[in-house]
Parts: structure tokens; C-alpha cells; sequence
């Protein structure tokens, strides 16, 4: 079992831009959501998928459970999701010492950018790039289990 450990924020500007290592694009649909649980699937550039599931423990601590699964059965269990459906380029940016993942998101959640920073324990304190917005860790609303059910928080409308 491994522990998920991340902050979570907003996007205000572009300037992340310009220091991304990688990216890929993420169709993630969840096929179960239970209060702090989730079991979701995610195909990455259409070429592999991942099963996880997740279980709070915390704002930003989670147990984390995820196994690679072949790409038809990823597929078809997206098929199940009832349209509880993400789709996302993740970016990767290294900011002293932490690995920030920048999510750009398309299809009805088109606009919103978001940022975590995994981290060791608890206790981090990673330095926050100057792009960042409002943090919503532990908000409901924010997580992407809520962002494919519901769509956009109201507050963040254009």
C-alpha cells in the first residue's frame, strides 16, 4: 500500500509554461465514488491504463492502491462510468525539489488548470511557484472524483 501525499491548487497564469519536462494526455473515469473513496481508471495517450483506488485518510493524505490493466478492459470500464469522465493533459514542472503535475483540462471542464505537489510527508513545505492560485486541499468540490461528477465549481465560472 503506498500513501498519496499532495497539496492541491489552482492555476492563475501561464508561466508554468515554459519549464514543463513531459506530458500526456489522461482520459481518467471513475467507476465507483463513495465519500473518500474512489475506484477509477485512466488511460494514458490511448496506449496504457492504470486501476486505482483511492481512500482518504486526510485532506491530503490518501491510501493508494493502483495496478496496470490491459487497455480494453480500461476502455470499457470508462464505458461504465456513467460519464463521470475527465479529460486532461498532465504536465510535469520540477520546482525545488518537488514534482508539481499541472492538469490543463478539456471537454466541459475546458479552462481549468490545477496543480498538485506530491510530497513526502505531511510536513512538507514545497516552495509555491509564483502561478498559483487559491489552494483547495481538502475541498471537497476540488477533488477530480467531484470534478467528474458535478463539473466546475460555481465560484470558478469565467
Amino acid at each position: 500500500m503506498a500513501l498519496e501525499i499532495e497539496r492541491k491548487f489552482l492555476v492563475d497564469n501561464d508561466a508554468w509554461r515554459g519549464v514543463v519536462e513531459t506530458s500526456k494526455a489522461i482520459v481518467q473515469a471513475y467507476v465507483a465514488v463513495d465519500g473518500g473513496t474512489s475506484l477509477r481508471v485512466r488511460i494514458y495517450d490511448d496506449t496504457s491504463a492504470r486501476l486505482t483506488v483511492k481512500v482518504g485518510v486526510s485532506e491530503m493524505t490518501r491510501h493508494e492502491y493502483e495496478y496496470s490493466i490491459p487497455l480494453a478492459d480500461a476502455r470499457a470500464m470508462a464505458e461504465t462510468s456513467r460519464g463521470r469522465l475527465i479529460e486532461k493533459t498532465r504536465h510535469i514542472v520540477h520546482v525545488e525539489g518537488f514534482v508539481w503535475e499541472v492538469d490543463v483540462y478539456e471537454g466541459r471542464l475546458a479552462g481549468l488548470v490545477t496543480a498538485e505537489v506530491e510530497m513526502g510527508s505531511e510536513s512538507d513545505d514545497p516552495a509555491l511557484p509564483p502561478w498559483l492560485g487559491r489552494e483547495v486541499t481538502g475541498d471537497p468540490a476540488w477533488t477530480n472524483a467531484m470534478l467528474a461528477i458535478s463539473g466546475r465549481p460555481p465560484e470558478t465560472h469565467p
